[in-house]
């Protein structure tokens, strides 16, 4: 029985943006985005800002298609997918950024 393939499973998605939570100010927000913009996946991360290490964000994850959400707005789809080209420009996806 031969192994699913993982690459057309998922698809590498780039950081495009990264706040805090109004909700909480130990609440960090990733967005990642496709190349295209087309798509999104918003990820929360907990920590203490004052006396903990942020968590490491790197510049691509891979997420599989069920978890991305289309962007329905025209400009924050230009401006994911800018966002996401100067990423995938400067950095390798593993990087920490």
């Amino acid at each position: 029985m031969s192994q699913p393939d993982t690459a057309a499973e998922t698809e590498q998605v780039w950081m495009v943006e990264r706040t805090f939570s109004a909700d909480s100010p130990h609440i960090l927000v990733i967005v990642y985005a496709t190349p295209d913009g087309e798509r999104y996946l918003r990820k929360e991360r907990a920590y203490n800002r004052f006396g903990g290490n942020a968590p490491e964000v790197t510049a691509a994850i891979d997420a599989s298609p069920e978890e991305l959400v289309a962007v329905e707005d025209s400009e924050r789809r230009e401006r994911y997918a800018q966002e996401a080209g100067r990423m995938m420009d400067r950095h390798d996806p593993g990087d920490a950024v």
